[in-house]
């Protein structure tokens, strides 16, 4: 992520938070208006409730029935308020249990006083019963509601009523349905009571809400903000110090990369861009090295090739005279001479024979003759040398192999790529002592082919193994120690490469060249 992004991610987190809360203050602002509407109604209802309280006792207590409209109103403006409730609330449990209640009330409410008519009727009529007792009529009018088992009880005593009379029997049924109704009445001012402690506790809660809000969101938010920034700015400048330093010490030669950044903003780009860079650079100086190593390699080449090419030259034709008179030597003193003349006229043919070879091989390195190529196909050719290999060394007990397709078609020359594979497993039998396996592997890949020619020998050690191309080292007694480098020419000149790795259990060279077809 780019810088650029980063800052305006953090600033646009910080008003996303702030807008966040912004929009919780807002939410919470509508919710402490309805919390404050629900409290307003619950203190209207608990008012209300207890109203009706205060005028049911007035009327238990004096039996005055102008109490009664007045809480049928109480309870048409309770019922109002719980419908006005409930449409803001549906689903409080408090609300439908105090409408239930309030309903319940209000029907037994009803009863009682349609009892009451019908017992204050009952009592009247009592007037008639004795003039003697008449005074106990009014007490019992006003009394009934409030006491209504002393009223039996008078009625009995005095009046001589039945325990079964019809008086009776509406007097223990409103004594009955008062004591159902205040029961209901204290419910419904227990419920009353916790709508109006639920609302206040709901009002408390949305203003704590918002306080916190404003103490710690907004802080948090500008905190936060701060921090981000900081930390931004810091890791910026912190990774710009560590590439200005690596900078520096690019310009004195050492290209030491930066640990690998995982971000993608501007300094991460620059960082691997530099990574690429020093990478390259580093690539670069090796590569000059190598071309230097490698031009250092071509002039020593051309010098000895020169001064090779001049020797062989020189001793070609004495060579050439010497040879011719020894074999003419041997011919005259054939069969006439002693046996120690002859074995040094054979010792000189020898010796003669093996410098001409040594002379032909300088000859050959100095040539560097341009490759002739023609579409040859490899596997075969591999197996040829082979079978010439094995007449030049008839009686070894060295085991062949070659694990390759049976046809990979390349553009070489076929008579100096068969030099190369003569030198090579001339090399490995006489390095194996005539005892042990030669595997060559061919691998056909897209644009190059690779031979793998691996022998059971002991190996060359690892301190002559950058050695083992250059012109005249040898590792063995016998040769020039040319075998290898002209094998590397030839490679060369094809547009190849070898390579060769070795081990106490054997050699392998590695051939790459170039398809060309």
């Amino acid at each position: 992520m780019s810088i650029k992004k980063k800052i305006i991610l953090i600033f646009s987190a910080s008003f996303a938070i702030v807008a966040l809360f912004g929009t919780l203050a807002m939410f919470d602002f509508f919710e402490a208006r309805r919390d404050f509407t629900f409290l307003e109604l619950s203190d209207s209802i608990r008012t209300k409730t207890l109203q009706i309280r205060r005028h049911e006792k007035n009327f238990f207590l004096y039996g005055d029935f102008t109490e009664v409209e007045k809480i049928n109103q109480y309870l048409a403006e309770t019922k109002q308020l719980i419908t006005t409730f409930k449409g803001l609330n549906p689903k409080d449990r408090n609300l439908i249990r105090l409408a239930g209640k309030i309903g319940e009330y209000e029907d037994r409410f009803s009863y009682i006083t349609e009892l009451a008519r019908l017992t204050i009727g009952e009592i009247r009529q009592l007037k008639g019963y004795s003039d003697r007792y008449s005074y106990f009529v009014p007490v019992m009018e006003s009394t009934f509601l409030e006491h209504p088992v002393q009223t039996i009880t008078v009625l009995k005593k005095i009046f001589s009523l039945r325990g079964d009379g019809r008086l009776v029997t509406h007097l223990k049924e409103i004594n009955d349905q008062v004591k159902k109704l205040r029961s209901s009445g204290e419910e419904i001012i227990d419920i009353s009571r916790e709508i109006d402690k639920a609302a206040r506790y709901r009002v408390q809660y949305v203003i704590k809400a918002s306080e916190i809000g404003i103490l710690v969101v907004f802080p948090f938010a500008f905190l936060f903000g701060f921090i981000a920034l900081f930390r931004v700015t810091q890791n910026i400048v912190k990774r710009l110090n560590e590439l200005m330093v690596t900078i520096e010490k690019t310009g004195e030669g050492f290209y030491s990369p930066l640990p690998f950044p995982s971000g993608k903003d501007e300094v991460s780009t620059l960082i691997r861009t530099y990574n690429s860079m020093a990478e390259a650079l580093r690539d670069r100086e090796v590569q000059l090295i190598k071309k230097e190593e490698e031009l250092i390699r071509h002039r020593k080449l051309a010098a000895i090739g020169t001064l090779a090419s001049g020797v062989a030259h020189e001793l070609n034709n004495p060579l050439n005279n010497i040879h011719i008179s020894a074999q003419i030597l041997a011919r005259e003193v054939k069969g006439t001479s002693e046996g120690i003349i002859k074995e040094t006229v054979e010792d000189i043919l020898s010796q003669t024979l093996r410098v001409k070879k040594i002379v032909g091989d300088l000859l050959e390195f100095a040539r560097e003759k341009k490759p002739e190529k023609m579409r040859v196909n490899l596997p075969e050719l591999i197996r040829g040398v082979y079978e010439q290999i094995e007449k030049i060394y008839p009686e070894t007990g060295v085991r062949f192999s070659i694990h390759a397709p049976e046809e990979v078609y390349i553009s070489v020359d076929p008579g100096q790529m068969e030099r190369v594979f003569v030198n090579l497993f001339s090399n490995a039998i006489d390095a194996m002592r005539g005892e042990g396996e030669i595997t060559v592997r061919i691998h056909d890949e897209k644009d190059v082919v690779k031979v793998e020619v691996t022998d059971t020998g002991p190996g060359i050690p690892a301190e002559y193994i950058d050695k083992i191309f250059d012109p005249f080292f040898s590792t063995k007694d016998k040769g020039t120690g040319l075998g290898l480098s002209i094998v590397y020419n030839i490679i060369k000149n094809h547009f190849g490469r070898i390579e060769a790795t070795s081990n106490e259990r054997g050699t392998t060279f590695t051939i790459y060249l170039p398809r060309g077809i």
